[in-house]
């Protein structure tokens, strides 16, 4: 397979809706084609007769599942018949249980630990349980290698205690979340990304570093990601897609490429104020950090060597949840809206995480840019909730202009700019219909010799573009994107350039925004006019 990258399904509690899950990745892979394995945290198994009965399709051989799956074994006593020992096993055709802990390499060489159940909390550790000394044998040997970089992928199914600290916060009370063997096998691991489950929520953690800065040799990043249970009412996400090339295939400097959004280490402190003590009592150190400290240090260092929490709770004023800093920039930002460069008076809506704002030389009167308020460069880079509220801020726009008889033109270009900037741009129905701007956008494309690829519609660019690559991408009013991998000399203006072109709006001269000069008057006049025009369709005015 060589760096050939592999396509990965991963999946919460799945809590024996064996039949939801399968048809689920049928659907995925007939429409975006195969995926080589599935990995499944948390419990797979459930507790109900129904879940047995369609268990034993499955055992049976009545039933097949679509993808070869691998799943962890019992978190909880109910399962624990379900696993015929505590070793890896197959369970039925394409299911494979990996075992209470342990390494599976695959036939590429991706590397993926694992660890089973919940951290127990006595001796001799109950069948669905772990102990911090099953987790200290995982790592040993492949700590003691010179060699060891790190592991493609961890699968535990509860969380590492503290992986929230320093990044943006998950939706469940943190104060009895998560493992702390876990935290500390997480930060020997050094997983590119580690999964979990159990806690019933889909959690996507900003990256974070291996490495201190300036101080250790750079080293890959780590995602944490965790999973919802399977169905769950919310709607919560549970089935995760990426690509990965195994980490022994790739290219050293590609391997350590740093996001824009990758914070601190979430564990590394905290484990080392623990170290006094055997990590096993670092389950003791079960105390919340203020969250306004985020960036800064973690409040006073614990006693050295005793084990004892530090200050209770109720000395300590209790602050609000703060938002994650977003990166910050290096020089002047004219898109960071807490920056003195931006034109506050082209500012049209502020959401929590984003904001739209009228295009500086815009190409039509209504042509405007959707923007995160904190500094990210690109689409790839943002974090959950600021994705979250991207979504509705383009389903805001995409009404306003179809309620006019326009269509809605999106697209990105990740290439010499410092903050990203989404240009949305409305065309007239009856100028030119999606087939035509599409074929507008593959023509002048080609032109160019540029290669830009029609991807599928519900894919995330995160699957395609790693934080960090350069690229072009447009996204159509029918939900159809193309992209194209900036390799070098991209054209500044090509997404104007299509738009201004006789086949599309057929305003040649308005191409290049500088030639598009409005003295600040008419851009105040012209910014107030579309906010309000916008406003019933403005869901900031209305939360």
């Amino acid at each position: 397979m060589g760096d050939q990258p592999l396509r990965v399904l991963v999946c919460g509690d799945v809590e024996g809706r064996f039949s939801v899950l399968f048809n689920r990745v049928t659907t995925i892979q007939k429409k975006s084609g195969q995926f080589d394995l599935l990995l499944c945290v948390g419990d797979f198994f459930g507790s109900s007769p129904e879940t047995q009965a369609e268990w034993e399709a499955y055992k049976s051989g009545a039933k097949k599942a679509p993808i070869h799956t691998y799943v962890l074994g019992a978190a909880s006593q109910d399962t624990v018949k379900y696993f015929p020992s505590a070793d890896g096993c197959e369970l039925a055709e394409n299911i494979t249980y990996l075992g209470r802990r342990g390494v599976f390499t695959g036939v590429s060489g991706l590397q993926i630990a694992y660890v089973s159940g919940r951290e127990a909390q006595q001796e001799p550790a109950p069948a669905h349980c772990f102990t911090a000394k099953d987790v200290a044998a995982l790592a040993a040997p492949l700590v003691s290698s010179s060699k060891f970089k790190g592991v493609d992928i961890l699968l535990t199914s509860q969380w590492p205690r503290w992986v929230w600290q320093y990044g943006n916060s998950p939706d469940i009370n943190t104060k009895s979340c998560g493992a702390a063997s876990i935290a500390h096998l997480a930060e020997q691991l050094k997983p590119r990304y580690h999964f979990a489950g159990l806690e019933g929520t889909h959690y996507e953690r900003l990256p974070y570093r291996n490495h201190m800065v300036l101080q250790e040799t750079a080293q890959h990043v780590s995602r944490f990601i965790a999973l919802a249970n399977i169905n769950n009412p919310a709607k919560k996400k549970y089935l995760y897609a990426f690509s990965i090339v195994p980490l022994k295939n790739m290219d050293p400097a590609e391997l350590v490429k740093q996001p824009q959004d990758v914070t601190e280490n979430p564990y590394r402190k905290i484990l080392k104020e623990n170290k006094k003590d055997k990590p096993a009592a670092a389950a003791a150190f079960q105390e919340e950090e203020p969250a306004s400290q985020f960036f800064f240090d973690l409040g006073k260092k614990q006693q050295q060597g005793s084990g004892r929490k530090r200050q209770s709770e109720g000395d300590r004023p209790t602050q609000p949840k703060q938002p994650r800093r977003p990166p910050q920039p290096t020089g002047p930002c004219w898109f960071c809206l807490a920056s003195p460069e931006v034109e506050k008076h082209l500012v049209i809506s502020i959401g929590t995480h984003c904001y739209m704002a009228l295009a500086k030389g815009c190409l039509t009167p209504d042509h405007v840019l959707l923007l995160p308020i904190g500094h990210y460069q690109s689409v790839v880079d943002l974090a959950a909730e600021v994705v979250e509220e991207l979504e509705r801020y383009k389903a805001a726009v995409r009404d306003f202009y179809k309620s006019r008889g326009r269509r809605c033109v999106l697209f990105e270009r990740n290439y010499r700019s410092q903050h990203l900037q989404l240009q949305v741009v409305p065309v007239p129905v009856d100028r030119c219909s999606t087939d035509d701007m599409k074929e507008a956008f593959m023509v002048q494309a080609q032109e160019q010799q540029m290669e830009l690829l029609e991807i599928p519609q519900h894919t995330d660019l995160k699957q395609i573009a790693q934080p960090g690559t350069p690229y072009f991408y447009v996204e159509l009013d029918t939900g159809e994107k193309l992209f194209h991998r900036i390799k070098k000399n991209f054209p500044l203006q090509f997404g104007r350039e299509v738009l201004a072109s006789e086949a599309v709006l057929n305003i040649p001269t308005r191409a290049d925004w500088r030639e598009c000069k409005y003295s600040r008057e008419e851009e105040e006049s012209l910014t107030k006019k579309f906010r309000e025009e916008f406003e019933p369709f403005d869901f900031t005015v209305m939360d």
